[in-house]
């Protein structure tokens, strides 16, 4: 199920735990904010808004409160010695959908917990496959090649650049 809602002058599409920037909204990280303002409601049926879709609600937690990277406006006047330079940080809110909500139904107040990402298993080094490797690096190393871990970190060279003909004429001084 997706729900495409509005919030700062701007609408966004989303589903259950996206994880998106919106412009600044109240609240704490951890709280439970609503987006009332739904325009579109999928999934088996797409329900169109006139202009917003009745009893349609967005819930989705804060994680942080920041501000996002400094924007510099620089304006110069030539030959008048007139300089501005101003900076702005713009601050953003960084939420999680938790639910998209319609008819009416009102948001838990917990957040729900996440599932554990489960990290795939690191193969084990056994004690013969590590010798077998030292065994097979020592017999290159005595035919005079190289080990086969160098060999497999070395890069291919870019090709050269073609450089651009010199200008004919006379030269300036």
């Amino acid at each position: 199920m997706f729900a495409v809602f509005k919030t700062g002058g701007k609408q966004y599409r989303v589903a259950a735990e996206d994880v998106l920037k919106v412009d600044k909204v109240k609240g704490e990280p951890g709280e439970i904010v609503e987006f009332g303002e739904v325009l579109v409601v999928g999934g088996d049926a797409v329900t169109l808004g006139a202009p917003v879709v009745a009893g349609a609600m967005v819930a989705a937690e804060v994680l942080d409160q920041a501000r996002s990277a400094k924007v510099i406006a620089f304006k110069k006047r030539r030959r008048k010695n007139s300089r501005r330079k101003r900076g702005h940080r713009q601050e953003f809110t960084l939420i999680r959908i938790t639910e998209i909500l319609t008819d009416g139904k009102k948001p838990s107040k917990t957040v729900p917990p996440r599932p554990k990402r489960v990290a795939a298993p690191k193969p084990a080094a056994d004690a013969e496959g590590a010798a077998g490797d030292a065994a097979s690096g020592a017999a290159t190393a005595k035919k005079g090649g190289k080990p086969k871990a160098k060999a497999a970190g070395k890069a291919k060279k870019p090709a050269a650049k073609a450089k651009a003909p010199a200008p004919k004429g006379k030269k300036k001084k």
